[in-house]
Order: structure tokens, then C-alpha cells, then sequence
């Protein structure tokens, strides 16, 4: 039933998340570019990363100084190629001092709910020879058809799951 040489799939993995490193530049850059400006002399500005969490807190004197050390951060992070899509900031803590706190999580994984949107988004164009699956926090591609392929990442790129879509792997 099945031909000796059948056509081997070309496959392709979507993922998302950004360079921990680059965060880490971007974060340094900011802290030094914040540390020289005037309207921050002698004022709380800090900006405390931790990468095993993937999670950026800022904390300072007050939500002006939050949305201005904002600003200067997504600059630094889009000079360095960190997707801001995969930015949650949380909501605005009153911290001491009448000081307040955020919390920045920086998305580094397809979440199972949005791994299984994508599947389901592709199985709905009903491809003929295209398989999606979901393989822990990324969502595996494959197809004899390397135009089948490329249409499924056109669709992909035209919609919005809230989070930077890559596209590597490519077997």
C-alpha cells in the first residue's frame, strides 16, 4: 500500500522568547542611561532582574518615574531585539515609602493553551498534508510540501497570539 520512497516531511518548530543575554544588555544600558539623566538625580529608580524567573522588577518614587524608566526600557530592549510582545507588566504595587513596584515577566515559552490555538488555527485551513503537534513549549510543523510550509507560517505571522512567534528547526 505505501511506495517504497515516500516524500520525507520538512518540519519546523515554533517557539518563542528572547535572548536572556540581550536582556541583560538592554537591562545594564538602561540602568546606566537612567543613572545620567536629570529628571532622576538623587531620585529611587531601580531596575532588579532576575533570569531564573524571567521577570523584571522596577521600583521607584512614583507611577510618573515607573512610566519614564518604561520608556527608556523598551528602547533599550527594542535596539536589542527582545520582542516587547512577550512583556507582561503586572499591576502597580505601593511598595515603603510611598514608593511603588512592578513587576515585568518576560515570556519565554508557548503557553499549552496558545500552542493548542495555533494547532487548532492550522488545522482549521485545512491544509492537505499539513500535521501540527504540540512538543512541550513549542508546536512542531511538518509537511512534504515546502510551499504548504510557507503558507502555514504566512497565516501564523498574520495573526495575533499575544506573544512573539519564531520560526527555526527547519528539518
Amino acid at each position: 500500500m505505501y511506495a517504497k520512497h515516500m516524500a520525507k516531511d520538512e518540519t519546523f518548530d515554533i517557539t518563542t522568547g528572547a535572548d536572556l543575554q540581550e536582556v541583560d544588555n538592554a537591562l545594564n544600558q538602561a540602568r546606566k542611561e537612567i543613572s545620567t539623566r536629570f529628571d532622576f538625580k538623587n531620585v529611587l529608580a531601580e531596575i532588579e532582574w532576575d533570569k531564573t524567573k524571567a521577570e523584571v522588577t522596577l521600583h521607584t518614587t512614583d507611577e510618573y518615574k515607573l512610566d519614564a524608566i518604561w520608556q527608556v526600557l523598551t528602547q533599550r530592549f527594542i535596539a536589542r531585539n527582545v520582542p516587547l510582545k512577550n512583556l507582561v507588566r503586572g499591576t502597580i504595587e505601593q511598595a515603603a515609602q510611598s514608593s511603588v513596584r512592578q513587576r515585568i515577566t518576560l515570556t519565554q515559552a508557548i503557553e499549552s493553551d496558545v500552542a493548542r490555538k495555533i494547532v487548532k488555527d492550522i488545522k482549521e485551513q485545512k491544509y492537505k498534508k499539513v500535521q501540527a503537534s504540540v512538543q512541550g513549549d513549542a508546536v512542531r510543523i511538518a509537511s512534504p510540501s515546502r510551499d504548504e510550509l510557507q503558507q502555514v507560517i504566512a497565516q501564523l505571522k498574520a495573526n495575533d497570539y499575544g506573544i512573539e512567534l519564531k520560526f527555526g528547526n527547519y528539518r
